[in-house]
């Protein structure tokens, strides 16, 4: 299951050595609601290697600002620290599997 992500736990999941996964959605989002059940399958498959996890764009601020969202979904992958990929709007499986593959 993804990791709902929050200014409680976000620099702990920074600091993991997995790389992280991070979309950013919103409750009202059609597109954001269609990616979703995609998210989930890779939270599972992805499971000890990779943190993945979702970010409520309406209840964080302060995470949208600092990475810059200006368009939901948007999917940032993290490494390091560091953003290394970003996906703006819904996409298919293969091209996220993609993205982290590259990551890992």
């Amino acid at each position: 299951m993804a990791i709902a992500i929050n200014k409680e736990n976000i620099e702990a999941l920074l600091a993991s050595e997995q790389p992280l996964v991070i979309d950013f959605w919103a409750e009202w989002c059609g597109p954001c609601r269609t990616i979703t059940p995609i998210i989930e399958e890779l939270a599972e498959e992805y499971a000890g290697k990779v943190n993945i996890g979702k970010c409520d764009v309406e209840e964080n601020d302060d995470i949208v600002m600092k990475y810059g969202v200006r368009n939901i979904p948007t999917i940032i992958f993290v490494k390091g620290g560091q953003v290394v990929d970003k996906q703006v709007g819904a996409c298919q499986k293969g091209a996220l599997v993609e993205k982290i593959e590259k990551m890992l």
